[in-house]
């Protein structure tokens, strides 16, 4: 088998590849949405869809963005001392990019829209 120059192997985080004998690729769709079975045993398992994947993702972006400014928060719960206006705005910002992305993923009905969203966490 050989890998066919002219073609670019399809992205494994939204597909399941299969390399064909005459170098070109098959790819077959994640599923997007979460799947819920019940096995024999009546236990039930859920396998995440890329949606779920991604919003994750994004939760745990914004969760590492603010956690450099937690301390600010706890400060004020603690000790009644004043967030600066300026990291109000901020975490604000980030917690509406955060919603955004959320929401944006959510309405997606193909792999092929998710990819073509832009996820950078960019709050400027």
């Amino acid at each position: 088998m050989f890998i066919r120059q002219d073609e670019i192997r399809p992205d494994d985080r939204y597909y399941w590849v299969t390399a064909n004998e005459n170098g070109s690729f098959s790819k077959i769709p994640k599923a997007l949405e979460d799947k819920t079975e019940t096995a024999e045993d009546g236990k039930t398992y859920t396998t995440k869809g890329l949606k779920s994947n991604h919003i994750a993702q994004v939760k745990q972006a914004a969760n590492s963005i603010l956690a450099q400014t937690d301390w600010m928060v706890i400060r004020k719960a603690e000790r009644n001392v004043d967030i600066p206006a300026d990291t109000v705005a901020y975490r604000a910002a980030v917690v509406a990019k955060a919603t955004e992305l959320e929401t944006a993923i959510s309405a997606v009905t193909s792999v092929e829209e998710l990819i073509a969203l832009n996820l950078s966490f960019s709050t400027e």
